[in-house]
């Protein structure tokens, strides 16, 4: 690589890197490559002054040597103490030819040539460590300059890993904050949204839905994604299903109740603990379109012993994105639910309609029966009748209530005989 391209190559990167969203590791291991073959030289490397350590977070090497990544020794040992505390000079063409590191044992035994290696320090004014390369020969060509490049690497290797540092301090305050829900029961319930048969407006089932009784409120679904974010998804998802399937009991048994699940919690096995003891024949697992699937056999073996037993899956949210069919090739569910970014306004929208005719009429040819969420007018209930939809819900149906409301309205549909 020539001179110009290197220069070109490190202006790029240079330019690049603060407005990346990739991770931190990625841009920081790409700087480190940069600026190693920039100089020509041999090994690139961010270290962390930890616990009286020299600890190697991030190495570019281009041989196979002693520095490695998650490798340690003796902060006192180390050049890297001796250049912040300024022993070392930041730029040596020789480091045999220093006093300082001529008398260190690492110079003869790697042996150290040519090094240059400056302080990473954090936006608060903490040093982090060093950003160092070297090479095992010397370098009489290393200049002010290069070592001015090297600054600037390190400046913006200190904003990446501050921006990796705050993204764990997020991460850990996402984390107490799901904990706290999953430790205060008073703060998770669950609600129940009747579904109805539309052939005759019998309720068949209901949607278990969690609501969090926190302040500020936020909406179910960002609790979940959060969750999923500080690693503690499955665990959130067990207590909501927990919840939901505690009011199984004081549904009419003809009655069905369906819970959310991930792909996730499916292959954790918490669920088959989680469904231990209930009628799993009454339960409909709704796995969201959303969700992403690695390993669809996988899932299928984690959910085959369940199924045996007569519990029913439901593909949730077909119709929101490109991924609804291949759950539904892959798991053959026995409910398909249409979004409600399909069933909203499907009355008076014809892109709407022929999309979910289209679903519906796949659907019936695999036999499986179709529910559609969020109807919210009868105009859009009797285009969804036209359409073939076996089953709805929604507000204009009945919204999310309470256990006791569920009991209520179901005696009162006893006694009234509907």
């Amino acid at each position: 690589m020539s001179k110009e391209t290197r220069e070109e190559t490190l202006l790029a990167l240079l330019t690049e890197l603060p407005t990346s969203d990739r991770p931190a590791a990625h841009n920081i291991e790409r700087a480190l490559r940069a600026i190693r073959l920039h100089l020509g030289m041999e090994v690139a490397f961010v270290a962390e002054f930890a616990s009286g350590r020299r600890v190697f977070r991030y190495v570019d090497s281009s041989y196979d040597g002693p520095v490695q990544v998650g490798g340690s020794n003796p902060l006192e040992e180390s050049y890297c103490l001796r250049l912040v505390d300024g022993r070392l000079p930041e730029l040596m063409q020789d480091a045999r030819a220093v006093p300082e590191a001529a008398a260190m044992p690492a110079t003869h035994a790697l042996p150290v040539g040519a090094h240059l290696g400056v302080p990473v320090r954090l936006s608060d004014g903490r040093l982090f460590g060093t950003f160092c390369c070297f090479s095992r020969r010397p370098d009489a060509t290393l200049t002010s300059r290069d070592l001015e490049l090297v600054r600037a690497v390190a400046e913006l290797t200190a904003y990446q890993i501050d921006r990796d540092l705050e993204g764990g301090r997020e991460r850990e305050r996402k984390a107490a904050r799901v904990r706290r829900v999953l430790q205060d029961e008073g703060l998770l319930s669950a609600v129940y949204q009747p579904i109805f048969r539309l052939s005759d407006r019998q309720i068949v089932g209901v949607e278990c839905l969690s609501r969090f009784a926190t302040i500020p409120p936020r909406p179910p679904d960002e609790w979940f994604s959060e969750a999923i974010e500080a690693g503690l998804g499955v665990e959130l998802e067990l207590a909501a299903i927990r919840k939901g399937l505690a009011g199984l009991s004081a549904l009419p048994p003809e009655v069905y109740l369906a819970v959310n699940v991930s792909p996730n919690m499916i292959a954790s096995g918490a669920l088959t603990d989680a469904l231990a003891g209930s009628p799993v024949e009454r339960i409909v697992l709704e796995m969201t379109e959303h969700e992403v699937v690695p390993d669809y056999e996988a899932l299928g073996v984690a959910l085959a012993p369940l199924r045996d037993r007569g519990l029913r899956l439901a593909i949730d949210d077909v119709g929101a994105g490109y991924a609804s069919l291949r759950h539904i090739l892959s798991l053959r569910p026995d409910v398909v639910k249409l979004d409600v970014s399909l069933t909203r306004h499907i009355d008076s929208d014809q892109a709407r309609r022929a999309l979910a005719a289209a679903l519906i009429a796949f659907a019936e040819q695999i036999g499986c029966p179709i529910a559609a969420e969020g109807v919210e007018t009868e105009d859009e209930l009797q285009a969804l009748l036209r359409l073939g939809v076996h089953k709805a819900q929604g507000f204009h149906l009945a919204r999310p209530m309470s256990l006791g409301n569920a009991r209520q309205l179901f005696a009162a549909a006893r006694a009234t005989g509907t």
